[in-house]
């Protein structure tokens, strides 16, 4: 179900960036806006794993317990060994990126080996080799691209309101259809880019349950985490890589605020974990 939701909300992406672009610049707006938004989002995405690594001062580990638990996944599941990393930061989380699974990274704080048994661990960085297995890197820069290209479009639409329209006839256009489209292109884009990547966390935690042999040590770990991270979030988080985490670094909230976060209620995330196993 998680799949065919990301394909769902990938395919209404999709046909929103071609009827916006339809409205205000006609196909050849669209496809500039795609290209434009392609080259910036395809350029993060194949140098993921260096910049992200950088900016978190991660250092690669070669052994001890982190890189022997990662090593254990792959050798029992017969995946690709990934880089692994090890961040300087005492707020215990961990992310996974790189292009495919033959150049890909999974990196821990320091202080995640402070609080999780070694079940747990497990349990993280299966969920981190799931992304891996499902290229869900790739899917979030596609879904990135598409909506960066509404967004591009709806700043064209702004200057079309002021102008009087272009890539269409004069007579049909519309200012305040213009102003109004401007508005809420961007942020309905970003609210479904925002449950793509709530979708996948879904299908991560499930993969990560069944790569490490027990959903409990996963909801157990997801269950500290998101306590610590709560009662510490990480400090000088970029927003643009909260995403990448197991749970959100950043403070988020219920209700409306959580149509605009990443990551899914953990609440529902454990709950789910733990259904597997009744």
């Amino acid at each position: 179900m998680n799949t065919l939701r990301t394909v769902v909300l990938l395919s209404v992406l999709t046909l929103g960036l071609v009827f916006i672009g339809g409205m205000i610049g006609g196909q050849q707006g669209a496809l500039i806006a795609l290209i434009l938004a392609g080259v910036m989002n395809m350029g993060s995405y194949w140098f993921s794993d260096k910049i992200v690594i950088k900016m978190y001062r991660g250092s690669e580990v070669t052994s001890g317990q982190l890189f022997d638990v990662v090593a254990e996944i792959c050798q029992t599941n017969q995946l690709p060994m990934p880089k692994v990393y090890t961040l300087p930061q005492p707020t215990p989380n961990a992310f996974a990126t790189g292009r495919n699974p033959d150049h890909a990274v999974v990196a821990a704080t320091e202080g995640i080996m402070q609080i999780l048994t070694r079940d747990e661990l497990k349990g993280v960085m299966a969920h981190e080799m799931s992304h891996v297995m499902h290229r869900d890197i790739l899917i979030g820069s596609i879904a990135a691209t598409i909506a960066g290209a509404i967004a591009y479009l709806a700043h064209m639409a702004q200057w079309a309101a002021i102008f009087g329209g272009f890539g269409r006839d004069e007579e049909d256009s519309n200012p305040l259809a213009l102003i109004v489209l401007a508005i809420i292109a961007p942020m309905a884009a970003m609210l479904i880019q925002m449950a793509i990547s709530r979708s996948r966390e879904y299908e991560a935690d499930k993969g990560g349950a069944q790569l490490c042999g027990n959903p409990l040590s996963l909801a157990s770990a997801l269950r500290k985490l998101e306590n610590a991270n709560q009662a510490k979030p990480m400090p000088r988080v970029n927003e643009a890589t909260a995403h990448m985490f197991i749970v959100n670094p950043l403070r988020g909230g219920g209700g409306v605020k959580a149509l605009f976060t990443t990551h899914p209620p953990m609440a529902e995330r454990i709950r789910r974990l733990e259904e597997m196993v009744g």
